[in-house]
């Protein structure tokens, strides 16, 4: 039974590799790295040809050495100097080439779980709702990297171990049947050793400390996205105790590592290593005293023996980065399976709360409107609303009134497809039509061009134009201000949020979108300012639903609805 237990996991092993795997290496863009590879296979043959010639020339010279035979020295010593030279020129080609398919690998798959990540607004679902899997930066950036670098690595060490163990094995057996006999099982049984004891440990440490590392890491990310806010509360003395909490398990973990890969598995590698130098001597040397060998036979099947060895215990002597390859499988099939999994994470919440068995119903039509909706958290723990309907006209505003918490922002949520937590009916347009406009809006990466014009990539749009529009949402001056469209800026950072906010409105001119919804998209900014903006959505007839709490809001709204009093 254990052995079959065994044998399932490695099954499920090999299953979650080639699961990642088989993505790239069954796509379209494979060929150059399937190039590169053969590439680096017949530098490793040709590398292998050249070591055993060398080999043999080297046990040639330390022959003719102890015989004193001049000539044959001289020409075993200018052999084995021009094959060395020849290596190193091969090696350096081998070093080069080597990452070429690892660079190709990493960009397709990097590329490939970015998309994934936010098709569907995948992103939303697994940071907002899927708590279970933790840092997928870490798991693009890292665990991506180590998985394309590693896998190549061990397969070309594979190869290469064939490619020795077919050369090697005959000069081997030639010189010592018994010497080849020891070899086998000596490497055999610390293989067995390191990946049966130590392998299983050492693989579950490294996922604890790359969860562990992430964590960390979060903490610090966070700590600086709320810099002010901490400031405000003068909260250094917890975000202290949380930080070196982080990192304590980070240490802890790690110190535990130190003990297993360093110490353990570390004083075994030593022991090991101390037998295969001195063993083909020990073998050997009643044949040489007998003169039935020539001395340099040792020197060559020392040569021939460690080569082997080296090549049998490739394994364990890449135990460390197997290791790190099993961690990083496993956090890559955890999140590939999230962004590939049949089902969407909205059937699984209601299959897991089985109480609920309704999600919202979505109509995508040329109309806004709420038909008897019932809104609940998304683990259906709570309910937010009941029984809400209402039916907006083009060109009309909606204005979502209501205590905290009572859920306004929740079904702004609703209607933009990220809650389907209830039951009832959200008619809407095409998502591509409408434009929400959070609180605080997000600032893109990129220059002040790339602000005015997100999401979209590009827009057919002037300078001119655009200078126009900033004064329209009264930022006269800001190009002035920074340098041009073209400048970079953390737009975070330097624009205020009042500044951003009408920045928002900018874009909202630029999209020119039928439908627009917003959530206190104005609280930053003053009456005047407020007053403006809500103006222009008037004056172009957009439909509009917005949530806010100023009274100055109601005149440019045609319909209201209250939450307070919704259950």
């Amino acid at each position: 039974m254990n052995l079959k237990k065994y044998l399932n996991k490695k099954l499920n092993f090999f299953h979650k590799f080639w699961a990642i795997a088989q993505l790239y290496w069954f796509s379209k863009e494979k060929w150059g790295a399937i190039f590169s590879i053969f590439l680096l296979l017949a530098l490793l043959q040709l590398t292998t040809q050249i070591n055993v010639v060398a080999n043999t020339q080297q046990g040639n010279f330390v022959s003719a050495l102890a015989d004193k035979d001049t000539q044959r020295f001289w020409t075993s010593i200018g052999i084995f100097i021009g094959l060395r030279i020849s290596l190193a020129v091969v090696r350096v080609w081998y070093t080069y080439v080597r990452f070429k398919p690892i660079l190709a690998w990493r960009l397709w798959l990097t590329n490939h779980f970015i998309e994934k990540y936010l098709n569907k607004r995948s992103f939303y679902e697994i940071n907002t709702l899927k708590k279970e899997i933790d840092n997928p930066d870490q798991r693009i950036a890292e665990d991506i990297q180590g998985f394309t670098e590693v896998s190549v690595s061990i397969f070309l060490d594979l190869f290469n171990t064939c490619l020795q163990v077919v050369a090697f094995s005959g000069v081997l057996w030639s010189i010592s049947p018994t010497l080849m006999i020891f070899l086998i099982i000596y490497a055999g049984a610390g293989t067995l050793i390191s990946i049966g004891f130590f392998g299983k440990r050492l693989v579950n440490i490294n996922v604890e400390q790359q969860k562990k590392e992430g964590d960390f890491r979060f903490g610090l990310v966070r700590l600086r996205e709320n810099a002010e806010s901490v400031a405000f509360y003068r909260g250094e003395a917890q975000e202290i105790n949380l930080l070196q909490s982080l990192f304590k398990r980070v240490f802890n973990n790690f110190q535990n590592w130190i003990m297993w890969q360093q110490v353990y598995f570390g004083a075994f590698m030593r022991a090991y290593d101390i037998i295969p130098p001195i063993l083909p001597a020990l073998v050997l040397a009643p044949n040489v005293l007998a003169g039935e060998l020539e001395v340099g036979k040792i020197t060559e099947a020392a040569g021939a023996f460690m080569a082997l060895n080296g090549a049998l215990y490739v394994l364990v002597r890449r135990f460390e980065s197997l290791t790190g390859l099993g961690a990083g499988i496993e956090r890559l099939f955890e999140f590939y399976s999230c962004l590939e999994q049949p089902e969407t994470g909205i059937q699984h919440r209601v299959r897991q709360y089985k109480t609920f068995d309704t999600i919202v119903n979505t109509v995508e039509d040329n109309c806004l409107a709420i038909q008897n909706l019932t809104l609940y958290t998304p683990n259906y723990q709570r309910v937010l609303f009941e029984d809400i309907s209402f039916t907006l006209k083009p060109g009309q505003g909606l204005l979502i009134k209501g205590t905290s918490g009572c859920g306004k922002s929740s079904l702004l949520r609703a209607i933009a497809g990220l809650w389907h937590s209830g039951k009832g009916t959200i008619i809407r347009p095409k998502l591509e039509e409408i434009l929400f406009l959070p609180q605080r809006p997000y600032m893109v990466l990129g220059n002040l061009r790339n602000q005015l014009i997100y999401p979209q990539l590009t827009v057919d749009i002037t300078d001119d134009e655009i200078y126009h529009i900033l004064q329209q949402v009264n930022l006269p001056n800001l190009v002035e201000r920074f340098g041009g469209l073209d400048v970079e800026k953390d737009w975070s950072d330097v624009l205020s949020l009042g500044e951003q906010q009408r920045i928002a409105f900018a874009r909202l001119m630029i999209t020119k979108p039928k439908y627009v919804i917003l959530d206190e998209a104005t609280s930053a900014l003053d009456i005047e300012n407020e007053g403006n903006l809500y103006q222009y959505l008037v004056d172009t007839h957009t439909t509009f639903i917005s949530v806010g709490h100023r009274p100055t809001l109601s005149k440019y709204h045609q319909m209201s609805l209250d939450l307070t009093n919704s259950l």
